[in-house]
């Protein structure tokens, strides 16, 4: 299969030919196949997420408690991460400063992935590393929280910050997958790791949602009560 195009030039060739070399041919999928694709991505991602629960959800309240604890003691939590993960990031802050499910007071949280002068400013005056790093040394204090997420546990920038909030005597709750990389090597023994037991990274970032929202609905149930 060759896919050729005529928008984009350089000096050394006067048009873009891209081609996907197929050294086997490929089965057809019909609508059927489609179908039994997609119930499989379902069963897959609750199944790992069944596997998850008895390792997980008492870590997961410690997490909880830790948060809730900071929040209530006039701290904060900062969340950082790549990609997905800094999506994760947002979706977390943006939970706690509006609401998740029930209505309450604005919590403090700051995703540390938004503000593209920051990051940029830092990656090219210091190293991209260092991004979240000198933001967790700019904001957080003695009793805040980090929520470092790196679904393979070994982005560097993430394992910075975590060497950044220790430095300032903060709690580090590690969202992470697989056997938790790097990141399960520098954290300390009063840290929350909270390591996702699948090697797939789509259904380690499926399973930090659902942490995310357990952590949400858990900080709610906490500071609120429930029904």
């Amino acid at each position: 299969t060759k896919i050729r195009g005529s928008g984009w030039h350089s000096k050394s060739s006067p048009s873009c030919e891209v081609e996907l070399a197929q050294s086997q041919p490929l089965k057809p999928l019909n609508h059927m196949d489609l179908i039994a694709r997609v119930a499989q991505h379902f069963e897959d991602s609750a199944q790992t997420q069944l596997n998850a629960v008895e390792m997980l959800a008492a870590p997961i309240a410690a997490a909880i408690e830790t948060m809730t604890n900071s929040l209530i003691n006039g701290g904060k939590i900062l969340a950082c991460g790549n990609g997905g993960s800094a999506s994760d990031s947002q979706r977390f802050a943006s939970k706690l400063i509006g609401r998740f499910e029930a209505e309450r007071q604005e919590l403090a949280a700051i995703a540390l992935t938004v503000d593209c002068s920051i990051l940029t400013s830092v990656a090219n005056d210091y190293a991209l590393n260092q991004i979240f790093a000198r933001q967790v040394r700019g904001l957080g204090h003695a009793g805040d929280v980090l929520l470092a997420i790196s679904a393979a546990g070994n982005a560097a920038n993430v394992i910075e910050a975590i060497n950044a909030a220790h430095e300032h005597d903060m709690h580090v709750i590690a969202l992470t997958g697989k056997d938790g990389g790097q990141i399960a090597e520098v954290l300390r023994d009063d840290d929350i790791h909270l390591c996702v037991p699948t090697d797939r990274t789509a259904r380690i970032q499926e399973t930090h949602l659902l942490v995310i929202h357990c952590l949400c609905d858990g900080i709610d149930a906490l500071l609120l009560g429930v029904e």
